[in-house]
């Protein structure tokens, strides 16, 4: 796992360019604290940065940026190829492979692009990633991503004339650190934080930066800025093809097959040349990885899991209980208040753009916590997404199933009675009828106006990602409405995709790689740890679309042959209960030790000079949390963020 950076130019680069592509990936030493280097190319304007943190191969040999053996290409490269010993094994079976210098990772992947071209060779790669490809003889600048979008990688043009150059890096705080970087704030993307506590890929916080798609390649000439894009990996159209090539053995074969494909996986990700665990939450997706692990290990597993002084935030028991039974070396902390709160002023530096998931914040904490232990550590991260985890997905193969026989007429004839108080009216009418059994009445009614008006699958699941679809309010000129999110409508076969299959898919191209997975790398590569997510392998990824929805989400119950995995391991009595999630209790924060904090972020003068969010309807919310009159915590978390980010870039 690393950090890269660089640029390049269709003009030669003059004495400076050395200092800036440094600065550039000293921005980012987090990400990479064994090592850095940087190569030029200053005839033909390209820089080239690197910042290790050293995993495979601790020697000189894995030192980057590293050329091919012909000399023809030179690489930055971010993440780990876990199948590399198969791909050396399979050049050297055809006779392609060079003379080796050592056994990196990297090396095989340039030895293998010389072979059979970056596109074959990321096809035959089982890992993460994200890369900067120089070619020597076409003069061209590649960049590439893993499959699901694990590894981030920005990018865009930026200066005007003369000083027009391609800036990337693995973070955006490596871009501002060169001269031609504009920083011209995207109001759109904020809006979109406010709404979704993320910016959808591939926008980022600023205009003129982009991430790199998940599972694409892009070619550019910076003599013309000439872009070509080439799609390896499409997460919609795998999605599809298993749907269209259902499985067609019993459900106990789909489990056998699950678990040998799974024990495989896991156990290729467990090669490392330093030390390794796993975090455990005692939920059933970390318990399936920290089990496999335990039984392919012939010591026990490092785990880590950190616990809340308020037990309605606390599953360190749980993780507890799952760590003994399968006997690992298990560290737990509990976690107070003061140590969650000395780290929030720091999340929009760790994040490098507005991210407001607040379970960033154990994710930082329990990163730390392993970091003092490992330098890897694998993580249950995707199985939600791949399995039917999530509220939604059950919700969509049930209740919405039903719902959408209801002609759609009637549906949204509702919606205006529903929507024709405010949800301050509805909470003060029929809050005190349910009493403190159900709080927020109004956003939820609202929520559900929305839901049961809802014309397709598509558009119920924009309603129910939305965590805030009230954003416009705080708003200047409404910038908090929707985006168009990506879509199955026009893919031909998606009519094979259940309803919650639909949610599934979209949850794995949007939701995934823009709010989960850039949780977890920002807040462990803060650290300098490396997470490893076994889930979204592309082999347990295709053979988990090839199952049934029924199979998936059985008799109600999700995730229904993950769990069968981890029975054979790990009583059932352990792992059934509600699910909890990884949260903190940010709105009781607010109203106490946060309080100050937050106060001088939402100043109405603070508002007014970020010229964003609209100080009078920011300050109701303010008000109204403030008073319990109403939890604002989800509408004020986003805004916060922005706020601190803002004011720190």
């Amino acid at each position: 796992m690393c950090g890269i950076a660089g640029f390049v130019s269709a003009l030669p680069l003059d004495d400076t360019a050395a200092d800036t592509v440094r600065r550039m990936t000293d921005a980012i030493r987090h990400r990479g604290p064994d090592d850095g280097d940087a190569w030029l190319d200053r005839e033909a304007g390209v820089a080239l940065g690197h910042r290790r943190l050293a995993i495979i191969d601790l020697t000189p040999t894995g030192h980057q940026p590293m050329a091919s053996h012909d000399g023809r290409f030179v690489t930055v490269y971010n993440g780990e190829i876990y199948n590399f010993t198969d791909i050396r094994e399979a050049l050297e079976t055809a006779g392609l492979a060079p003379p080796w210098r050592g056994r990196s990772d990297t090396e095989v992947l340039l030895a293998a692009i010389c072979a059979w071209g970056l596109e074959e060779a990321l096809k035959r790669t089982r890992g993460m990633f994200a890369l900067a490809l120089w070619d020597r003889q076409t003069r061209t600048l590649t960049l590439a991503r893993d499959r699901m979008g694990e590894k981030p990688l920005y990018f865009g043009w930026q200066g005007q004339g003369a000083a027009r150059t391609l800036i990337f890096g693995s973070e955006l705080t490596a871009l501002r650190q060169h001269a031609s970087f504009e920083g011209r704030v995207d109001h759109a993307a904020i809006g979109m934080l406010a709404r979704y506590l993320y910016v959808p890929d591939p926008r980022t916080v600023y205009a003129g930066i982009s991430k790199v798609p998940a599972g694409v390649i892009l070619q550019i000439d910076p003599r013309t800025e000439a872009v070509s894009k080439t799609t390896y990996w499409d997460s919609l159209a795998v999605a599809i093809d298993g749907a269209n090539n259902r499985f067609q053995g019993s459900p106990e074969e789909a489990v056998d097959q699950l678990a040998t494909i799974l024990e495989r996986v896991v156990g290729r990700q467990m090669v490392s040349d330093v030390p390794l665990g796993a975090f455990l939450s005692g939920g059933v997706d970390s318990s399936t990885v920290v089990a496999l692990m335990q039984a392919c290990s012939s010591r026990p597993v490092q785990t880590f899991t950190i616990g809340f002084e308020d037990e309605a935030y606390n599953e360190a028991g749980y993780a507890r209980d799952v760590a003994d039974h399968l006997k690992t070396d298990h560290t737990e902390m509990l976690v107070t208040a003061a140590d969650a709160l000395a780290m929030i002023p720091d999340l929009p530096r760790i994040f490098s753009e507005p991210f407001a998931d607040s379970s960033q914040i154990p994710t930082w904490i329990v990163s730390g916590l392993a970091r003092k232990s490992v330098t890897v550590s694998l993580s249950g991260d995707g199985g939600d997404e791949v399995f039917g985890g999530y509220n939604r997905h059950t919700f969509a193969q049930g209740a919405w199933s039903r719902l959408s026989r209801v002609p759609r007429a009637l549906r949204a004839g509702l919606r205006p009675v529903m929507t024709a108080f405010s949800p301050d009216w509805w909470d003060r009418t029929a809050g005190p009828l349910l009493g403190s059994r159900i709080s927020n009445v109004g956003d939820k009614i609202h929520k559900a106006a929305a839901v049961i008006a809802s014309r397709s699958t598509d558009d119920l699941y924009q309603t129910l990602i939305s965590t805030n679809p009230e954003a416009a309010r705080a708003m200047r000129g409404g910038g908090g409405s929707a985006i168009d999110l990506p879509s199955l409508c026009d893919r031909p076969g998606h009519e094979a995709l259940s309803d919650a299959e639909t949610m599934m898919a979209l949850d794995a191209v949007g939701y995934l790689p823009g709010d989960v997975l850039t949780k977890v790398d920002r807040a462990a590569m803060a650290q300098s740890l490396e997470t490893r997510v076994p889930f979204l392998d592309p082999d347990v990824f295709a053979f988990a679309w090839t199952l049934p929805t029924g199979m998936k989400i059985r008799d109600g119950v999700s995730k229904w042959p993950l769990r069968q995995v981890l029975y054979r391991h790990v009583p059932k009595a352990l792992i059934e209960r509600p699910k909890m999630g990884f949260g903190v209790p940010i709105g009781a924060w607010l109203r106490g030790p946060l309080k100050p904090w937050a106060a001088a972020l939402l100043d109405a003068r603070s508002l007014e000079d970020g010229g964003i969010f609209d100080p009078v309807g920011v300050t109701r919310l303010w008000d109204e949390h403030q008073s319990g009159v109403r939890n604002n915590q989800h509408q004020l978390w986003p805004i916060l963020m922005a706020q601190a980010w803002l004011e720190q870039s």
